[in-house]
């Protein structure tokens, strides 16, 4: 009887002891390192084997519990942000000669990282096609995407992306020559018969097949993998018109047009809605936050008329949303796995809304009065929830 007391004794001090580890799994899965919180947010082994994780011969589970924490952690543990970009966007992003990468959406990566990490050229820039933007994301090759996309209902659903606040509000316009008769005020009717060409696997492609269709018009659609096959062939005259959204006509005319050639933007009326802005797998809730955060911190701080040179000041004697905003009593960045100061180093490293616009978008001469793009005060459509 003893003998069987004892055992009994042993036996329940053995589940005490495994159900003291089941607690510390659960503590760990509680905090998001769960195994099926890495599955969940793409971060394959691919995507985060840069970190190293790996290496220091601890086994497996270290790599679990670093990456189980969703992109932030991956993100936080690789100590470098991956973000997929066109490349050959002017104004949007674009490679320089020196091999850098700048536009207004690179800058935003920019922002992704000072956030996460404190340090905004703590970026590795991934150069995509349209046709291999959103499979990127889908696998974990970059951790957001900022490659002009257009937010769609089958990109947000079928497709299974989800989609960050809008960082530019454009519209779908047509480029020809003047001196094939086209002027500022032609109508799109007057393609008819013409040579039109754009990115394959867009919804710019989609849009003008439809309106073709619509207008009851016949033309001849030639496609290519990227932008800068469209401009060469318009250059060479292998196209009539190209199309796509009409920042990026404002941008191609500036830095491409040739010196005996006049090229025209129409119809002043933009043929579709085209919102772009981040974009990122989606079950990750709390990437998704860091992103969309990070997007309206800078519009806060334009509305606020705090710039990148004015952070310390506002920190010190701002309203109080741009103290809380900035680290200071109150700040909600701590609950969102980011330091206090992470949207301080966004501003005082990358700037508000206002200089990350007319940093990329100005020299170009796109605008932000009278445009959808200019503050929710001023008639626009930029605007940002409280940060309280």
């Amino acid at each position: 009887m003893r003998t069987t007391l004892l055992k009994l004794l042993s036996l329940l001090f053995a589940f005490a002891l495994v159900g003291a580890a089941c607690g510390s799994d659960s503590d760990n899965a509680d905090d998001g390192s769960s195994d099926d919180s890495a599955q969940d947010d793409g971060s394959s082994d691919d995507g985060s084997g840069d970190d190293g994780a790996g290496d220091d011969g601890s086994g497996d589970d270290t790599v679990d519990l670093t990456q189980g924490g969703g992109t932030l952690a991956a993100v936080q543990a690789r100590g470098n942000l991956n973000c997929g970009v066109s490349g050959a966007a002017v104004a949007f992003s674009f490679v320089e000669a020196d091999g850098s990468v700048n536009g207004i959406d690179a800058d935003y990566c920019r922002a992704v990282a000072a956030a996460v990490l404190g340090d905004s050229e703590a970026v590795t820039f991934v150069n995509l096609t349209a046709a291999e933007r959103f499979a990127a994301v889908q696998s974990g090759e970059v951790d957001v995407l900022m490659r002009n996309s257009t937010w769609t209902q089958s990109r947000d659903t079928d497709v299974g992306m989800d989609f960050g606040p809008t960082t530019y509000y454009d519209g779908q316009q047509l480029m020809a020559r003047a001196g094939d008769g086209f002027s500022g005020t032609s109508s799109v009717d007057e393609i008819d018969g013409a040579i039109v060409c754009t990115n394959a696997g867009t919804t710019t492609e989609t849009n003008i097949s439809e309106l073709a269709a619509n207008l009851g018009i016949s033309i001849t659609l030639n496609t290519f993998e990227d932008f800068n096959q469209v401009t060469d062939a318009f250059v060479s005259g292998a196209c009539d018109v190209i199309t796509t959204d009409g920042s990026g006509l404002v941008g191609r005319k500036a830095e491409q047009q040739p010196d005996d050639q006049e090229w025209v933007i129409f119809p002043a009326t933009p043929i579709s809605k085209e919102p772009l802005g981040p974009v990122y797998a989606q079950n990750d809730s709390q990437w998704a936050d860091v992103v969309n955060w990070t997007v309206y911190a800078t519009i806060i701080a334009d509305e606020n008329g705090v710039g990148s040179g004015d952070v310390d000041d506002a920190l010190a004697n701002g309203t109080p949303e741009m103290q809380r905003l900035l680290g200071g009593e109150g700040e909600l960045q701590s609950a969102m796995g980011l330091s206090p100061d992470a949207f301080y180093n966004v501003i005082s490293q990358v700037g508000n809304y206002s200089e990350i616009f007319e940093s990329n978008l100005g020299p170009v001469g796109l605008v932000r009065e009278g445009s959808a793009n200019a503050a929710w005060t001023e008639g626009g459509l930029i605007y940002a929830p409280p940060a309280r």
